[in-house]
């Protein structure tokens, strides 16, 4: 003998399973472009602007001018930092030269983890050196 409720519980079930799929296949997607790089690298420059942003979802985003000679327009290279260490010394270092290493993840859905798709994983600062005449 069955009972009224059986159906119903398996009609349940499933609606749960199609309404959880999307959530889980989204999840798995996040998770594999937020740690696996498309490219990575390092850009040199001068540190510009670096500030915390987002009015849901704060991240540190910064840009980093790079000149090739003096007295020519600087390229700007906009950037996100994941980590509260770097995005600290980041702050200290504001206005130097630097050396940025980066990864490049592309394909993030959301600006929840950056405006840019370049995440900053290591700074070094650029001693700056006095020629000799």
């Amino acid at each position: 003998m069955q009972t009224s409720t059986s159906p119903r519980r398996g009609w349940l079930k499933w609606l749960i399973g199609v309404a959880l799929l999307p959530l889980l296949v989204f999840a798995a997607y996040l998770g594999f472009v937020l740690n696996w790089s498309y490219s990575d690298g390092e850009r040199a420059g001068y540190l510009q602007k670096f500030s915390r942003k987002g009015w849901v979802c704060k991240t540190w985003e910064g840009e980093l001018a790079m000149t090739t000679v003096p007295g020519v327009a600087p390229v700007l290279w906009n950037f996100t930092v994941r980590d509260d260490a770097i995005a600290a010394r980041l702050n200290a270092l504001l206005g130097k030269r630097i050396v940025l290493h980066y990864e490049e993840h592309r394909g993030i859905p959301t600006t929840c983890y950056g405006e840019t798709g370049h995440f900053v994983t290591r700074v070094q600062e650029i001693e700056e050196s006095v020629p000799i005449r």
